[in-house]
């Protein structure tokens, strides 16, 4: 025996030994005697089987130690392995054949029986024999602890590629938006692609450059998610730069003064300005309010079409720009890394050559990436999937409403639930800046923005997605409408807005020729909704003033009664009054010109 108790030529690993009664492994130092077939083991301290009486059953674990000990001549098997003849009990605690208790520990050879009919539960050894398992429980077992090895593995690889994706994440508290990924009404995301050239080595220009803002797209996805805009903000636009807080690497904020008349692309960068005051801009400038916003320069462009498998896009003439590097046939091409970067900084060998004409190549690249994204080829490779979140967390900065893989993966899976084919690029429209000879910037078309910003801001699509709308509602605006000379009403203030109702009344009466119009002071309360008040008689003129105010079927309330020949009909202007002149309603329909373009379609080629 060794040092701990170890026999001499004894395996340490055959020293745990499994009891079936415990369901564990016993530490046994005793190895198991090895004797001939047939031949029991004797001696005292060995483990006795009580053998059922002549009624004849299995041998039951009896008694061991000296309590057992005895010679097992009588009762038991002789040393040929013969039956003993004797009824009485032998000389220790063992029973004769027929009936009484055995002292040897082995099972009697071939099974027989004693003449009670029980079986001899001999045993060769101190441990009890392992019931043999069948071939079918041996592979549950083996499956099922295999299956654990394998969940233990996947679950230490989940939290740390968990671990690994929130580390890569950037973000920042912009000091504006939502603290939520998702919210149960629109989502307005603004996606910034910045030109700094930090990191790059100076490989795409001055390395000292701050970064201003690109390239921006507000991103709005409708409240029903049935589909989704969005909208190319060019940055040479010539707009307000609202007062800016933002958060100091201390933890203070400082305030950056506002700017009146400045490219939109400085709101990003200049004079320290964050993501925050591009998303600040953006509002004053649209009046919707981004809930979120993400970040990327030009590694991200690389990192991703490759992340994807190459991106396709389309030239309708050969393009060598100089300029960009981007030198591709007429035709189709899967861009991807640099040749990717180059094709969406190109701007000169397109269109007019301009920031606008980019932005078209942009819409195309994207329109594309998205297309793939959310095809089956990348949907269902878990390596595909698993470089494209690895290099998008690494690639992108966001605020911190959404700045952690949870975060990200609830707007990504509320997301996706819109139909490429219902998500529209286009381009807020601009006019040249009539200010300057020399054409470098552009204003606002005020003629077409307003109406385009309040169809993305009222959740109305660039594309056919068709909406049900009330039968009884719709008929209201069916049916002949009076002349202007004929219609009675008065106006009240109910939106908030000083002057409402005496500016309605001027333009009814001078643009419209509306001279029945009359102001009739402040509403009780402001109301959310522009409404009509009118009786059953006077349908015609009710119908020609919502035609006039763009006001919508539901804003049209009729009475039961009619009403006296020269009553007014009562129009109350609400919240959603801009200015007298601009309809009510959100238009239903994109301005006549504006550039836009379906995600979903392929034949779109750069010029």
């Amino acid at each position: 025996m060794d040092t701990q108790g170890r026999r001499q030529h004894v395996d340490p690993a055959d020293q745990w030994v499994f009891d079936p009664e415990t369901g564990s492994y016993q530490l046994r130092l005793d190895p198991p005697q090895q004797p001939e077939r047939g031949v029991p083991a004797q001696g005292a301290g060995r483990r006795a089987q009580r053998v059922q009486p002549q009624g004849g059953g299995r041998a039951q674990p009896g008694r061991s130690g000296a309590e057992d000990e005895g010679n097992g001549a009588v009762g038991g098997r002789s040393a040929d392995g013969g039956r003993t003849a004797g009824a009485g009990r032998a000389a220790g605690n063992g029973r004769a054949a027929g009936g009484g208790r055995t002292a040897a520990g082995g099972r009697a050879v071939g099974g027989a029986r004693g003449e009670g009919g029980g079986r001899a539960a001999a045993r060769t050894s101190r441990r009890r024999p392992k019931s043999r398992k069948s071939a079918k429980k041996r592979a549950l077992i083996w499956t099922a602890g295999t299956l654990g090895v394998v969940v233990i593995a996947a679950c230490i690889g989940v939290y740390a590629l968990y671990q690994q994706l929130n580390g890569n994440i950037n973000a920042i508290d912009p000091g504006i938006g939502s603290k939520n990924a998702t919210s149960t009404g629109p989502v307005n995301i603004l996606v910034i692609g910045t030109d700094s050239r930090k990191g790059l080595k100076g490989k795409y220009g001055d390395s000292a450059n701050v970064g201003h803002a690109d390239t921006t797209i507000l991103f709005h996805v409708s409240k029903d998610r049935s589909n989704a805009t969005a909208l190319s903000i060019p940055r040479d636009i010539i707009t307000d730069i609202p007062d800016c807080p933002t958060k100091q690497p201390d933890g203070s904020t400082k305030i950056i003064p506002a700017e009146s008349g400045v490219r939109f692309n400085t709101s990003l960068g200049q004079y320290g300005r964050d993501p925050g005051c591009t998303m600040r801009t953006v509002k004053a400038l649209t009046g919707i309010t981004p809930d979120h916003f993400m970040m990327a320069n030009f590694d991200a462009v690389k990192d991703l079409s490759t992340a994807v498998g190459g991106v396709e896009v389309c030239l309708a003439k050969d393009i060598d720009d100089p300029d960009s590097h981007l030198k591709l046939a007429k035709g189709r091409h899967t861009v991807a890394g640099e040749q990717a970067l180059a094709f969406v900084r190109t701007r000169h060998s397109v269109g007019f050559g301009g920031d606008l004409s980019r932005i078209e190549l942009q819409q195309q690249f994207l329109s594309s990436m998205m297309r793939k994204m959310k095809s089956g080829d990348t949907l269902t490779s878990p390596t595909k999937l698993l470089k494209l979140a690895n290099t998008a967390t690494k690639a992108l900065t966001v605020d911190t409403g959404i700045g952690s893989v949870t975060k990200l993966s609830e707007l990504a899976k509320d997301l996706s639930r819109v139909n490429t084919k219902n998500i529209t690029f286009a381009t807020v429209p601009v006019i040249d800046n009539p200010a300057e000879k020399v054409h470098t910037t552009v204003v606002l078309d005020e003629t077409k923005a307003p109406q385009l910003f309040s169809m993305v801001k009222d959740d109305v699509s660039l594309t056919e997605v068709k909406k049900k709308q009330k039968a009884s509602d719709a008929a209201k605006l069916k049916g002949p409408k009076a002349d202007p000379i004929d219609v009675r009403v008065e106006v009240l203030n109910g939106s908030g807005v000083f002057g409402a109702a005496q500016d309605t009344v001027n333009w009814l009466q001078n643009d419209e020729g509306v001279s029945r119009s009359t102001n009739g002071g402040n509403a009780p309360a402001e109301v959310k909704k522009t409404t009509l008040e009118y009786a059953p008689n006077q349908a015609d003129q009710a119908r020609r003033l919502a035609a006039m105010m763009g006001l919508p079927a539901s804003a049209l309330k009729q009475g039961t009664e009619d009403a006296a020949p020269r009553a007014n009909m009562t129009l109350t202007l609400g919240k959603d009054f801009k200015q007298a002149g601009t309809p009510i309603a959100t238009p239903t329909k994109a301005p006549e010109g504006i550039q836009k373009v379906e995600a979903d379609d392929k034949s779109v080629c750069a010029k």
